[in-house]
């Protein structure tokens, strides 16, 4: 275009200018006017005039010179109307005039004034957002030409992102964006006083306020000097607990943006690397995906920038280590190597936050743990001090979600440290606990860490790892449930992952096992050890646990007796010893020899009541069928005799107090037991009648209903195996203690002692004379006449039973004592029918009498 055409159109351009404000003379005039509505319309028509009839640029462009003062003063008029219309004009004008720089000597002072004071001068929230607006179209139109008023911008934008007007804030930290953008090196010197309104407004109720205001201060800070990083972290990680993903997500994408792009980024990579890596376990995979990508770009960056550093690193070190994590994909080299050379610095950090009395932030912590350690590797090993007590501090959470991150950070450890490394230290905190509050951490992070570790790493180590886990101060110290079910997941762990090779570390294991039975109280951790028992038999190949208790049977009594002289009622050891026993099953018959002195010693009469009690009560149950556990074998029966004499009767002996009453009572359970389940032989009971029956006999005196009743079972027990083989005067030593027994307080002791009765009469032989001992039938007959009136019927017909067996001892003397007591009973029934029974009796001779008993007691 020639320079003559150029004029030509400039000075049209200013004739049909000069015609558009000839025109709108008199409309200048009325916005001086006191009338609002005359204001009102004048501004109205400058508006149609103008910018809403199409003129052409340059024409707008003289025009809007001319007008801009009068417009600026209508900012100020009272009338709402008449200030919004002059905002949209000159939004308008701006937006089409070619040179709007033009109008910023006079438009910024006076944005300045309206939105940069301390007090707000525009009342109206819309027209200040309008306002706002038309700062953020004079950035997008004037760039770099606003270096002049750096400073009116930024005071403006101070005071409008704190705005009351959410939309106000949106708007001015869309603002703040842009300017930062436009004139980055004026921006960074006056950046600083931008940090503190936004911080004040980062944590505002509106979802979107808050995400203008996170990419805001991206801007400040990417653009800034990068002195106020520090002041802006804390308050960008509170943001990645937001409720809103979106929020979420542009923290994850401005922390991206620094890291690439930050100019002193290298200074802070170990405070901002935790808040991206943060973001990659995310609940929202659109996050987690952005996370992944950002810092696998910020890998590959480094990478670039620092090539010669790890040229050998990049040529030789691509393969994965063995056993890595199945399913995981290796972070590249750059990303490994940022976190491995920051891993000191964010340690400390880790350790600090895991504490934390946020719960949401525990839990990122303990998410963060493990990403870091799967980027570290086996550069961890240098911080594994710090790192085990960190984690033993976050197993304790009551939070599971915590727990289980920090277990899945501990199983890595296990995956990259060597076994010798982490073994070392973790053995001794199990050994001495770092809490006395929770000593069980210990040993779940060494569940943990050796469920990471693989099977040829762990195999040189099993003995050293179960002689420890096996050692009385670390299984047998505590018995909280927690401990006790860390110790089982220690062996279970062990049997996962090594499997046959547990085969040379059985018995320490079957000791571990055994001691979390014996000192559980929960049922459910019990069956627990059982199963594992089952999986330790698996894993041997071992039918069942009876053939592992046979093949360790030998070394757990020695286990055992090592200790018995100390033993008392709270000794883990007796409990140990009854897991041992009762679930041996038929095995336990085979190492008597081994067994009896342990139990010889324990149940001295001297040693503590309570534990004598236990072990009584343990061996009735094993005695009661004595042929599939302790006899199995016949072996108990040769050293029975022994043993009752020299461990059953001495705890017979009567002391006073209850516990001694209580002991006495559970070895007449043990008697009774050995009686009835045939451990011991009728001739050895025989032999040792003389010993036994003083003993049984004064225990129908006990104080105890249990003791008075075991006692008369016992007795009856003895008569049926024994009792015709007694001497007449032994019989008649018995009869008269029984009688007492049928005045007996307890109904089921009175039932006890006329079975015994019973059994006593069935015992009389051939042998026994009837004339001889006449006196003893009388007095047993006289006694059983008087309980043949009882009250209670059953009695009474227990009574007529044995009455009834006794007529054929002695008839003519039990039908003298029936006559005789007639007439004395309540009801005459019983006594005739004794009377017809004796009567229906053949008549015999008393030689004739003995053979008939003789007979019949055969």
């Amino acid at each position: 275009m020639t320079t003559a055409k150029m004029a030509a159109m400039v000075a049209e351009d200013e004739h049909a200018a000069s015609e558009v404000l000839r025109g709108l003379a008199r409309q200048l005039n009325c916005l001086n006017e006191d009338n609002k509505t005359t204001r009102k319309r004048a501004i109205e028509h400058i508006k149609r005039e103008t910018v809403d009839k199409g003129l052409s640029s340059g024409v707008l462009q003289e025009v809007f010179s001319a007008l801009l003062k009068p417009l600026l003063k209508c900012l100020l008029d009272p009338m709402e109307r008449c200030r919004e219309t002059a905002i949209a004009v000159i939004t308008e004008f701006i937006r089409c005039v070619p040179k709007p720089e033009e109008s910023l000597p006079y438009l910024m002072p006076c944005l300045a004034q309206r939105l940069g004071d301390k007090e707000i001068l525009e009342p109206a929230e819309e027209l200040r957002l309008l306002t706002v607006e038309m700062l953020t179209l004079i950035v997008e139109v004037c760039g770099k030409h606003l270096v002049p008023y750096v400073s009116e911008m930024i005071t403006i934008l101070q005071r409008a992102i704190v705005d009351p007007f959410p939309d106000v804030k949106r708007e001015s930290c869309k603002c703040t964006v842009k300017f930062a953008e436009c004139v980055p090196e004026h921006f960074h010197m006056q950046s600083e006083s931008l940090v503190k309104p936004l911080m004040q407004t980062i944590a505002h109720q509106h979802s979107r306020v808050r995400v203008s205001v996170i990419e805001a201060t991206g801007a400040v800070i990417q653009h800034g000097t990068g002195k106020n990083v520090d002041d802006v972290l804390s308050h960008l990680a509170q943001r990645l607990f937001d409720d809103s993903p979106q929020v979420r997500k542009t923290v994850t994408a401005v922390v991206g943006n620094w890291l690439l792009h930050m100019r002193d980024r290298y200074s802070y990579f170990h405070k901002l690397i935790p808040l991206l890596l943060s973001s990659i376990d995310d609940e929202i995979p659109e996050i987690r995906l952005l996370a992944v990508d950002l810092w696998r770009q910020v890998g590959l960056q480094w990478e670039k920038e620092n090539e010669d550093d790890i040229k050998d690193k990049l040529d030789f070190l691509l393969t994965p280590p063995p056993f890595y994590p199945a399913g995981v994909e290796r972070p590249g080299l750059g990303c490994r190597e940022l976190v491995v050379r920051n891993l000191g610095r964010l340690v400390p950090a880790i350790t600090h936050d895991v504490t934390d009395w946020l719960v949401p932030t525990r839990i990122r912590t303990s998410q963060l743990l493990s990403v870091l350690l799967l980027h570290a590797e086996d550069h961890s090993t240098q911080h594994l001090q710090p790192l085990l007590a960190t984690l033993y501090r976050a197993c304790t959470d009551t939070e599971k979600d915590v727990v289980s991150n920090c277990l899945a950070a501990a199983k890595l450890l296990g995956t990259f440290v060597p076994p010798a490394v982490f073994l070392k230290l973790l053995l001794d905190h199990v050994t001495t606990p770092y809490s006395s509050s929770h000593p069980w951490a210990p040993l779940m992070v060494l569940a943990a860490v050796l469920g990471g570790c693989s099977r040829p790493l762990l195999k040189p180590h099993l003995q050293q790892i179960t002689s420890t886990l096996s050692q009385p101060d670390v299984c047998q110290e505590y018995q909280q449930v927690s401990y006790l079910e860390q110790l089982l997941a220690c062996v279970d762990v062990l049997l996962r992952q090594c499997e046959s090779d547990c085969g040379s570390v059985s018995l320490q294991l079957l000791q571990v096992l055994v001691t979390v039975q014996s000192l559980s109280t929960e049922p459910s951790l019990s069956e627990k050890a059982v199963e594992s028992v089952q999986r330790l038999c698996k894993v041997q190949d071992l039918a069942s646990a009876t053939e592992l208790y046979r093949r360790h049977m030998i070394q757990l009594l020695d286990w055992l007796a090592a200790s018995v002289n100390t033993w008392s009622s709270y000794s883990p050891q007796r409990l140990q010893l009854h897991i041992i026993v009762m679930q041996s099953g038929p095995a336990i018959g085979e190492f008597t020899s081994q067994l009896m002195p342990l139990l010889q010693s324990c149940l001295q009469a001297d040693k503590d009541p309570e534990m004598r009690m236990s072990i009584f009560t343990m061996l009735a149950k094993l005695l009661i069928d004595s042929g599939n556990t302790l006899d199995s074998q016949g072996r108990f029966r040769e050293e029975s005799e022994r043993f009752l004499c020299d461990t059953v009767l001495p705890n017979l002996v009567w002391h006073p107090g209850r516990a001694a009453g209580a002991v006495r009572t559970s070895a007449l359970s043990c008697l009774l037991a050995l009686l009835h389940g045939g451990a011991i032989t009728p001739g050895q009971l025989l032999c040792l009648e003389e010993k036994l029956r003083p003993q049984v006999l004064s225990a129908l005196e006990e104080d105890s209903q249990t003791g008075r009743l075991m006692a008369c079972r016992s007795l009856t027990t003895m008569l049926r195996l024994i009792g015709t083989s007694l001497q007449q005067d032994v019989l008649n030593k018995i009869y008269p203690e029984l009688l007492k027994r049928l005045d007996d307080s307890s109904g089921e002791v009175r039932g006890a002692a006329l079975q015994t009765l019973g059994q006593w009469l069935s015992s009389l032989t051939g042998d026994y004379d009837p004339e001889l001992c006449a006196p003893h039938l009388q007095l047993l007959f006289q006694q059983l006449l008087l309980h043949l009136d009882d009250p209670d019927p059953s009695v009474q017909g227990r009574v007529f039973e044995i009455l009834k067996k006794g007529s054929a001892v002695h008839p003519s003397l039990l039908q003298r004592e029936l006559e005789a007591a007639r007439h004395k009973q309540r009801s005459p029934r019983y006594c005739d029918q004794l009377l017809q029974h004796i009567s229906s009796l053949p008549r015999v001779t008393s030689h004739q009498r003995a053979n008939e008993r003789l007979t019949l007691e055969t």
